[in-house]
């Protein structure tokens, strides 16, 4: 689950060195990420599709149209971005973590209350993390005072719960169902 997400981590480590390269590289992940999966299943993932186009139309704005472009700025739209892509995706009822889940589980779980939860709950977890960043970005936009080594603990902060969130979420939810399986103590 966390490869789609590999292109936003790219950018995040790299935006400290040079906003320019990272989008190029974050695009260029995006798009090899997206690409692998198409060669190899003629599969197309709406997370995949719209970080590539995310950073593309990003890479190009700061690369042509508006150089110099400050990070803060950026980050702003990449964060925004990404909320905007794990929301649009609960909205139209397909939750950006679920096609990646897919590929790790049988097919007869897909359709199981238990995996289409946690898959929600997983996409909800990584909007509310880019909506913290996006939120931390806006405040450091608007506070030209404030250091950008606070916005960015803010994002990796945000980004290691999401992180953690998604590492340990199935495996509590699996928990959970095994204990509800267990047949109580008599008394």
């Amino acid at each position: 689950m966390l490869l789609g997400f590999a292109p936003f981590i790219v950018f995040a480590l790299l935006a400290i060195v040079a906003v320019d390269l990272a989008l190029w590289v974050a695009f260029a992940t995006a798009f090899a990420v997206g690409i692998r999966d198409f060669a190899q299943a003629r599969l197309l993932r709406f997370l995949d599709v719209a970080s590539t186009a995310l950073f593309g139309l990003l890479a190009l704005y700061v690369g042509f149209v508006q150089p110099g472009m400050p990070i803060t700025i950026v980050r702003l739209a990449v964060d925004g971005g990404f909320c905007a892509i794990c929301l649009l995706s609960i909205l139209i009822r397909n939750p950006v973590t679920l096609q990646y889940a897919c590929d790790q589980m049988p097919k007869e779980m897909w359709n199981t209350r238990r995996f289409v939860y946690t898959n929600y709950a997983i996409t909800l977890v990584w909007a509310l993390a880019f909506a913290l960043m996006a939120a931390a970005d806006a405040f450091a936009n608007i506070n030209k005072e404030l250091p950008l080594s606070l916005d960015v603990a803010v994002g990796l902060v945000a980004l290691a719960i999401a992180i953690g969130f998604t590492a340990r979420f199935p495996a509590y939810m699996n928990a959970h169902a095994e204990r509800n399986k267990a047949p109580s103590p008599a008394r």
